[in-house]
């Protein structure tokens, strides 16, 4: 069952750190947090000074160091991960998954751009964990032969941490992003992978046979009221539900900066409120019962310097409409989502929305 922490239970200085100009925040404290501790870490290893640099700094020995063995003292012996292509709760698959993609890209390099945190040493902690990925493919992959292609792309991880361990973990990677730049048609491979799939017994992770839990029969929906950034999380969950749930695109204004910057899939940066509005009608096009349920949520920051907020979701909804996933299938579609926003004087300056449109494809061209 998943662990879930709406609001954190301690307040301290580290999360009011302020918003700076520089492209991966706060590097100074992201990779050199000192020795002195900044919070109580009980049951931690010594040598983490809070759950920021235990986050980033477990993540740097294990994946750019290659010490897999590590897995072993970070992780739980049935850590629960949530992917878009399913859920596993086995440490040793963590390990096994972290060797392939090794063997494929053997000089990998994992940069933190942000962590995004709440809770304490107590009752645990949630890390939302922002990362560019980047590795030159030399060696063979779950894709095939190696290409030679040196790629880049976003994650986010939201972990559950509790004394030095990773209870549980969800993990939301620009997958489409590493295809295009690997040189694959994400289309013709995931028909390809879900039929291989398929005939070895598996089952597609989205089995919805219902309606979409959105509307309310024939009454209609309620335009929900725009709550102050003041809240940084009510303000970010109400944006999600006028302009994604209720469909009030042209709310996009009374959310966003006109200035916004946004990453999306496919290693996408979208400048100013127009692309974006597009970006949510071309998903809302493909995918029109679409509905967002926000499962988690945490943020950093204060009123003066602004707020960081990590949020995930999970979509579902049926391809039944057009746009870059291919002709209509009429396929329920079900994924997990992670997004990271920046608020600014009272609008969101920047946001990074991290799903897996390639498990989406696998599961619109899923055998019948």
């Amino acid at each position: 069952m998943a662990v879930k922490s709406n609001k954190s239970a301690e307040s301290n200085e580290i999360n009011s750190l302020p918003i700076t100009d520089v492209p991966h925040r706060n590097i100074s404290v992201l990779m050199n947090p000192g020795t002195e501790k900044r919070q109580s870490m009980r049951g931690f290893d010594n040598d983490y000074v809070d759950i920021v640099d235990y986050i980033v700094r477990c993540t740097h020995k294990i994946w750019e160091e290659g010490n897999l063995g590590l897995i072993y003292s970070h992780y739980t012996h049935n850590v629960l991960i949530h992917t878009s292509d399913g859920q596993t709760m086995e440490r040793d698959k963590v390990i096994g998954d972290s060797a392939k993609t090794f063997a494929a890209f053997p000089n990998m390099r994992l940069y933190a751009d942000d962590v995004i945190w709440s809770g304490n040493d107590e009752d645990g902690f949630h890390t939302s964990h922002r990362i560019t990925w980047t590795g030159r493919n030399t060696g063979y992959s779950v894709y095939g032969p190696p290409t030679n292609k040196t790629v880049v792309r976003q994650g986010i991880a939201h972990c559950f941490v509790k004394e030095n361990y990773i209870i549980e973990e969800w993990i939301c990677r620009d997958e489409l992003a590493l295809l295009l730049q690997l040189g694959f048609n994400p289309i013709e491979l995931a028909k390809q992978m879900s039929a291989q799939a398929a005939a070895r017994g598996n089952k597609p992770p989205a089995l919805a046979t219902g309606e979409v839990e959105r509307l309310r029969g024939q009454m209609p929906l309620e335009r929900p009221t725009t709550v102050s950034a003041d809240d940084p999380e009510a303000f970010v969950k109400t944006m999600f539900e006028a302009v994604w749930n209720v469909r009030m695109v042209g709310n996009v204004n009374d959310y966003y900066a006109a200035h916004l910057y946004a990453r999306i899939p496919g290693h996408r940066m979208l400048y100013g409120r127009g692309n974006y509005k597009a970006h949510v009608l071309g998903l809302l096009a493909a995918l029109p019962d679409l509905a967002i349920v926000i499962d988690h949520q945490c943020h950093v920051g204060n009123e003066k310097d602004g707020y960081r907020v990590a949020t995930r979701w999970f979509l579902n909804g049926t391809h039944a409409g057009p746009g870059p996933y291919g002709e209509p299938t009429g396929k329920p579609v079900t994924l997990w989502g992670i997004s990271h926003h920046e608020i600014r004087n009272g609008k969101i300056e920047r946001e990074w929305m991290i799903f897996d449109v390639f498990a989406m494809l696998k599961q619109i061209y899923w055998p019948e």
